[in-house]
């Protein structure tokens, strides 16, 4: 699971380097200048003139199962996906830069120089579905409701907005607790926009079933609870033509479906009720694609190359439950998981071990900390693990054979000293207690990787076990911090930031439906995280980034899995897209087009 924050990604790139002339911007950057002039007339990795029509039909990057609501952006409820398609925000990002948004329904955005607030100058023109128009009430409104009723995780990363003022019709202007918060401005520049008439009748802190009223360029069509949900495209869409949108949003229908299982998928693409879908298990991308109509060339098989950081997927420990709370216990469970034979043996090699939280990424620590990572890292050596000050935390490396004897004597005689003994082939503590571990999943697929890894901790007297159960169960599980272990995906971005607070911070470990799925609790990364930032350039950031990883590694609160730079794209051969790829998005319902002459 690849946990992102309800459509808004948490960790953008998100600093804005105000204007030296203090003059209002037709778009806002972090580290340098933007790319795009104010005359620019659409995005490079569009194609401008892509004809509109058609449909797909996908499963999206979510691998939730079902929905319950179409409310995205609270803790209640399983949200359908693409619901940012129903809703504009102030600033759109440019995904051929790491860290730029251009003007949506802000023409214009004019950052204080002291940076402790940011004023924002609407388009008049911008409206809702309804024909209401987009006000700075609305705005500000929208933003009240997700700053007191919202998801914890949007909470926390507006908290240091001290106000949302409606200074005219048209201009909103944000107050800032303090000049220091970088990610600040963008977070909100990236918030969905709420009708305040439509919120005053219905109440947003519960789930629903209704289709909302957004102004963005789709509106619910048709849906069927935990089968599928198709969003119609909005021809009298008031921004279709600006620049940043033109030649995006070219389906007429974008419809998500949903299956209880991979294999139902893989099997619904094959009969043509799913236009696309992404692979993500690696024996069926390698076997699995040999059906008839891939063969005849109406389905394809594309691989996108994937340049964004590729994050952290791993099996996290619950920090919360005592047993997960001696390193030494983790660093057991880290050496009976082996990856070279699950590579070989499973994915058909096509995968690469994951080390760093920031892999694929220049914020990735190597060797020794530096000089410029010891001035950050010296002040804080009393709360820090003396592994931070040598090279980093790496997982263990097997020999192959499936159960390496010589990790497995290492794993064992660290349960040994963390008081661990083996009793009857059961590891027992003083008290008497097992120690036990359950992995909990929401689909069977994932049993033939943990399988092994199981088996490997039975050896060592560990009693542990897979836990399946449905997507509803799932999702009140983890919300509510009820398992042992899950696997989950951290996914980083070019630019980490304020983000970080939710992943990794002390006060997000507790709260309910956190991401901050271990529930680290720690003064040293808190401060590292505050540091990162607060830096005020790429070099800066990096510094602390790696710092920051170094520390988290040490921890050891997870066992590293694996990654690939590409995404596995298999598809019915009606499609066209733009000959440039936007580098830090996979494009498909976002610039992709139905190409009548290949549809059938």
């Amino acid at each position: 699971m690849r946990l992102r924050l309800l459509g808004i990604a948490l960790c953008a790139a998100q600093f804005l380097a105000p204007s030296s002339h203090a003059e209002p911007r037709h778009g806002l950057s972090v580290f340098g200048d933007l790319k795009y002039p104010p005359s620019f007339s659409h995005f490079d990795y569009v194609n401008p003139d892509a004809p509109k029509g058609g449909r797909v039909a996908l499963i999206g990057p979510v691998a939730n199962d079902t929905f319950d609501s179409f409310n995205g952006y609270i803790l209640k409820g399983d949200a359908a996906q693409g619901l940012a398609l129903l809703f504009d925000t102030l600033m759109a990002r440019a995904m051929d830069e790491p860290d730029a948004v251009y003007g949506l329904v802000a023409k214009t955005a004019d950052l204080a120089a002291d940076r402790k607030s940011l004023v924002f100058e609407l388009r008049p023109e911008a409206e809702f579905a309804d024909g209401t128009g987009v006000t700075a009430e609305n705005v500000c409104d929208s933003f009240r409701l997700l700053s007191t009723l919202g998801h914890e995780n949007i909470r926390l990363t507006i908290k240091d907005v001290e106000a949302c003022d409606a200074v005219a019709p048209h201009t909103v202007r944000y107050r800032f607790k303090s000049a220091g918060i970088r990610d600040l401005p963008l977070s909100i520049a990236a918030l969905p926009i709420f009708s305040k008439a439509y919120y005053a009748q219905h109440d947003f802190a519960k789930t629903t079933l209704e289709a909302p009223l957004g102004s963005g360029p789709y509106k619910i069509k048709s849906y069927r609870t935990g089968e599928y949900v198709a969003y119609e495209r909005r021809d009298n869409y008031w921004a279709k033509d600006l620049p940043v949108n033109r030649g995006r949003f070219n389906f007429d229908e974008v419809r998500f479906d949903y299956f209880r299982e991979r294999t139902a998928g893989f099997e619904a693409l094959k009969s043509g009720i799913l236009d696309l879908r992404e692979e993500y298990t690696s024996r069926d991308w390698a076997t699995a694609y040999d059906f008839p109509a891939l063969k005849d060339g109406r389905v394809k098989q594309t691989t996108l190359p994937d340049e964004t950081p590729s994050g952290a997927q791993g099996y996290f420990f619950n920090l919360r439950r005592e047993k997960f709370q001696d390193i030494r216990v983790r660093r057991a469970f880290n050496l009976a998981f082996d990856f070279e034979w699950t590579n070989k043996n499973l994915f058909y090699g096509l995968y690469e071990r994951t080390a760093s939280f920031f892999e694929s990424s220049p914020l990735k620590a190597v060797g020794a900390p530096p000089a410029d990572e010891l001035a950050i890292l010296e002040p804080m050596r009393a709360m820090l693990r003396p592994e931070v000050f040598a090279a980093p935390e790496l997982p263990p490396v097997s020999d192959g054979s499936g159960q390496d004897r010589k990790l497995l004597r290492q794993a064992s005689d660290l349960l040994d000293q963390a008081g661990w003994a083996k009793d009857n082939d059961l590891r027992k503590n003083a008290k008497g207690e097992i120690l036990s571990a359950e992995f909990l999943i929401e689909s069977p697929i994932f049993e033939r990787v943990l399988g092994p890894y199981v088996k490997n901790l039975k050896l060592l007297g560990i009693d542990a076990s897979i836990r399946i159960v449905d997507d509803a169960q799932y999702q009140s599980r983890r919300k509510s911090f009820n398992y042992d272990i899950l696997s989950s995906r951290f996914g980083s971005d070019v630019t980490p930031g304020t983000g970080l607070r939710v992943f990794f911070g002390t006060a997000s470990a507790d709260a309910p439906g956190s991401f901050n799925i271990s529930g680290v609790k720690s003064s040293a990364i808190d401060a590292l995280i505050e540091k990162a930032i607060a830096a005020n350039s790429r070099e800066e950031l990096d510094i602390a980034g790696r710092a920051l990883d170094r520390v988290l590694r040490a921890e050891l609160f997870w066992v590293p899995n694996w990654h690939k730079a590409s995404h596995w794209i298999a598809h019915w051969d009606r499609y066209g897209w733009p000959s440039i790829k936007p580098k830090y998005d996979r494009g498909i319902v976002d610039t992709w087009w139905y190409d009548t002459a290949k549809g059938n």
